[in-house]
């Protein structure tokens, strides 16, 4: 097949927009890292389970070490571009490379996208996962079967990458087994049935990996002990120990007079916790604790539950953690891959140079715009202002915005990086919108029209 123009600029706006996606990391000088970035590179090496770093990212890492990470981030890179490219297909841009590098260079600009696409996270997998779930339901007559069981394997992947994503990923199935009761014509049941196999498909990789890594059927730790700590940060626990202690069957009896009311302090940063054995020591009783303080104080919960949803719905300011003072990710570096230390440490961000402050003066209210636009796109979409499509992609948006906020907020405790890792879908579909908006005022129909699948 000859060379053509077209081919020039699809290889164009590939290279471009896998270099705006990597920016933060080519500024830098090294991929961005986190906290958690080296809880998922020791788990090989550890051979050991540790608290939502599940083994699948973490083989990715250990398989790159000798390239100094930076085949991840333009695998993340390359991945984010095609999905975006699928994405703009499937609602009536496609053939359009140039409209494609377009969409990314400003959400470059105006959303978190580059900076999760540049870090050593599972993060950008969580949103990648949404889109292609809902295109796998909603638009698949336009997608071949090779992109339909690749979705599937991205989605299974990105369930299996973090216990968050999962846990989204479940409840937007389950809310699609809802809707095809409805309405099977919109929504075919053999759709959704793909879009379950994915993320099953998901629970098979994360007991699978964890095999290999423990030679034994085990689920990654994590769930209970996440609510524990909100609980403890919503001051229920206390309430509880007050109530049932004293008591020599619960180790926290000891030192309630002692317990943090941050959940981050008690389990990063805690002499007792330390003392009492950790997660290994302490995922019991967390989770007895946990469920006790559920049972005992059920208003308490529900409240505080609904508050945390709705503070982790606006907690989406970019940056959070990527900081110089990631010990954990620094003293794995030098266990485990000491060869990259002098690279990690001539970088920008282990010199203190990264700040977030100007960033987020853009990208804080455009995301909080962003977000208070989708209903508005979901109502012109099904009254029929825009395309159908536009309007159901906003709905699964809302969705798996309520869905993040209330899993890592509502059963977790609410941070910015949770927040930050989907927010961008809704800048995205925003400016998906507002390009239509603007063709139509315009007079000028977009290229290659899309079918309404949902259409009576």
């Amino acid at each position: 097949m000859p060379f053509t123009r077209s081919h020039a600029q699809w290889a164009v706006a590939i290279v471009l927009s896998t270099l705006l996606l990597i920016a933060p990391a080519l500024w830098n000088g090294f991929p961005l890292l986190e906290y958690d970035t080296g809880g998922y590179l020791a788990r090989w090496y550890e051979g050991t389970l540790l608290i939502n770093r599940p083994l699948i990212y973490g083989l990715l890492l250990t398989a790159n070490v000798p390239f100094a990470f930076w085949p991840v981030i333009i695998f993340q890179s390359l991945l984010t571009f095609w999905i975006l490219a699928v994405t703009l297909r499937t609602h009536g841009y496609g053939g359009r490379p140039m409209l494609v590098l377009g969409f990314i260079s400003v959400l470059s600009v105006v959303s978190t996208l580059p900076f999760i696409t540049a870090i050593l996270l599972t993060d950008i997998y969580c949103g990648l996962a949404i889109l292609a779930f809902y295109m796998l339901l909603a638009r698949s007559d336009q997608l071949t079967r090779f992109e339909c069981w690749t979705f599937v394997l991205l989605i299974a992947c990105a369930c299996a990458s973090h216990s968050a994503t999962l846990a989204v990923m479940i409840l937007l199935s389950a809310a699609s087994i809802v809707l095809t009761l409805f309405d099977r014509v919109r929504l075919p049941r053999v759709r959704v049935a793909q879009g379950v196999l994915a993320v099953v498909l998901g629970v098979v990789i994360v007991l699978g990996t964890n095999f290999m890594l423990v030679k034994r059927l085990a689920w990654t730790p994590g769930g209970f002990s996440m609510y524990f700590g909100r609980m403890l940060q919503a001051g229920i626990v206390n309430k509880y120990l007050d109530k049932h202690c004293p008591d020599p069957a619960i180790k926290l009896c000891a030192i309630k007079d002692r317990l943090p009311d941050n959940a981050d302090d008690w389990f990063w940063a805690n002499k007792d916790f330390d003392a009492l054995g950790r997660f290994a020591g302490m995922s019991a009783e967390m989770e007895k604790v946990a469920l006790g303080s559920a049972a005992d104080f059920p208003l308490d919960v529900l409240t505080s539950t609904i508050e945390a949803t709705a503070a982790q719905l606006v907690a989406v300011r970019s940056g959070e953690g990527v900081v110089n003072w990631i010990w954990h990710t620094y003293f794995i570096v030098k266990d485990h891959a000491p060869q990259l230390q002098p690279a990690m440490w001539a970088a920008r961000q282990q010199k203190g140079e990264i700040s977030f402050t100007a960033i987020n003066a853009v990208h804080y209210p455009v995301a909080l715009i962003a977000m208070a636009f989708l209903p508005v796109i979901l109502i012109m979409g099904w009254t029929g202002r825009l395309p159908r499509a536009f309007g159901d992609l906003a709905f699964v948006c809302i969705l798996a915005l309520l869905a993040n906020a209330f899993v890592c907020g509502g059963l977790a405790n609410p941070h910015d990086r949770y927040g930050a890792r989907i927010v961008w879908l809704a800048v995205f579909i925003a400016g998906l919108a507002v390009l239509r908006l603007y063709e139509q005022r315009e007079g000028a129909a977009a290229p290659g029209p899309t079918r309404d699948v949902f259409a009576a």
